[in-house]
């Protein structure tokens, strides 16, 4: 199965985050369905053109959140994920990315009017750009 994550190899962000972000992303979307049977480590790891070990540790940790599970033998495949744990990984993942946001922000001397009227900005050309997939 073709997964399809982008690597930025000029990010100060590590590889194995970058992966697993996106990851866990197309999981909890449900991109990726339940039960779905992922790459092994080896082949996965080969088409990113990374080490085994990075995706290795993608794994255990999507595995640990329960997004994945690993059958000795068989493979690793998508787990259930429930509608309430759904909504509270998408809602933990904007919120990080909110932060990050705030915090990159704050660091240039933006202030809370000033960032809170460019994200504002940004949300509503956004949307206007995907006209009708806006769900509220």
């Amino acid at each position: 199965m073709w997964i399809p994550i982008q690597i930025n190899e000029s990010s100060p962000e590590p590889l194995y985050h970058q992966i697993e972000t996106q990851l866990r992303s197309l999981i909890v979307s449900g991109q990726i369905d339940e039960g779905t049977l992922l790459p092994s480590i080896r082949e996965f790891a080969g088409s990113l053109s990374c080490s085994v070990i990075t995706v290795r540790r993608v794994y255990q940790d999507l595995e640990s959140e329960g997004l994945l599970r690993t059958k000795q033998g068989t493979g690793t495949f998508v787990a259930k994920v429930g509608a309430g744990e759904r909504d509270e990984y998408r809602r933990v993942a904007v919120q990080e990315a909110l932060e990050s946001a705030v915090e990159v922000g704050k660091s240039v001397q933006y202030g809370k009017e000033e960032l809170k009227e460019l994200f504002l900005k940004i949300l509503n050309k956004k949307y206007l750009e995907n006209e009708g997939s806006d769900p509220k």
